[in-house]
């Protein structure tokens, strides 16, 4: 597919609301509408994608996310994987990065799927 301009973008968005109304789970895929629909879609994401690329959180934010999420501290957290609470206050500010040890206790600790600690 070729770069899609601002105004492609801009009119499949358009194009988008004019078609929801339209089209619901129980649309057959072949339905010209459905199809339409597809089509604008797949241009806004490859639009967004391009012009809106999300960043990956780093180690430092998962951790310091995933604590936030389970109410935990740093001290609890620092037990429970084996290390001093200034080596995860380290880890959470990136003055460290945790060794593969770490990290594996860490997803196990934190509920973090291992793929999203390595950045995948």
């Amino acid at each position: 597919m070729s770069k899609i301009t601002k105004e492609q973008y801009e009119f499949a968005l358009s194009r988008i609301e004019e078609l929801l109304p339209l089209v619901d789970d129980n649309t057959p895929a072949n339905d010209k509408h459905a199809v339409e629909l597809t089509m604008m879609s797949d241009i806004v994401i490859a639009y967004e994608k391009e012009h809106f690329p999300i960043e990956k959180p780093t180690v430092a934010e998962l951790i310091e996310l995933s604590l936030k999420e389970k109410g935990m501290t740093q001290r609890q957290l620092a037990s429970e994987i084996g290390v001093s609470p200034s080596r995860v206050n380290d880890y959470i500010s990136g003055r460290s990065e945790p060794t593969l040890r770490i990290a594996r206790a860490l997803c196990r600790a934190l509920d973090i799927q291992p793929a999203v600690m390595l950045g995948l």
